[in-house]
């Protein structure tokens, strides 16, 4: 079965269930399109933070992660030190792990360098939103996420792999990955057609 009643009695994907948090943001954000630099560049942050873990440990801590990486403003991360580095091995409310953390921050210089050649980061990765989509949670990654990961490898960024580039693709709409009898994917799939793609 890939659905299950949520609060309201209607249809939902299995996972929507699986915890308090994720009615919510499944609801509201999981596959509904994002233009943004600023949340597209948190989420491939998180992606990355949640390689070897759980969803559910990084949504708890996302407001966390918010405040520890000033809003996830790419500009200011760009500018993180050393010291910012041992700031945030200590900080208790986020992953303290040294190699994801470096990570953001290269990927911010990276993504500064990106910007500059592509005039926005919503610009370049939507480029990469798959043509034919396989059937809704069946993959776990696909040709455009393989693609999408070797070139930002290329460029140098950090903790991006084509699992990880898949489930952001998910996540920021690039793909509606909603079960075809859940509530939500008409609603994403009408949000996908309404949206103005970038570039």
């Amino acid at each position: 079965m890939t659905t299950l009643p949520g609060p309201d009695g209607k249809q939902r994907c299995r996972w929507s269930t699986a915890a308090p948090e994720f009615p919510h943001y499944h609801d509201t954000e999981w596959g509904f399109p994002v233009i943004d630099d600023r949340r597209l560049f948190e989420k491939l942050s998180l992606e990355g933070f949640q390689s070897g873990l759980s969803w559910r440990t990084i949504l708890n801590k996302r407001e966390n992660f918010r405040a520890a990486f000033r809003d996830f403003d790419i500009e200011k991360i760009a500018r993180f030190t050393a010291r910012d580095v041992a700031r945030l091995l200590k900080d208790e409310g986020i992953i303290r792990h040294r190699g994801k953390i470096e990570a953001v921050i290269n990927n911010a210089q990276r993504a500064i360098e990106l910007v500059e050649r592509e005039g926005s980061l919503a610009a370049f990765l939507w480029r990469y939103e798959p043509k034919k989509p396989a059937k809704p949670q069946t993959a776990t990654t696909c040709a455009e996420s393989i693609a999408l990961s070797k070139d930002l490898k290329k460029q140098g960024w950090r903790f991006v792999g084509p699992t990880t580039m898949f489930a952001f693709m998910q996540a920021m709409g690039l793909i509606n990955d909603h079960v075809e009898d859940c509530v939500i994917r008409a609603r994403v799939e009408k949000a996908r057609k309404n949206f103005k793609r970038p570039g």
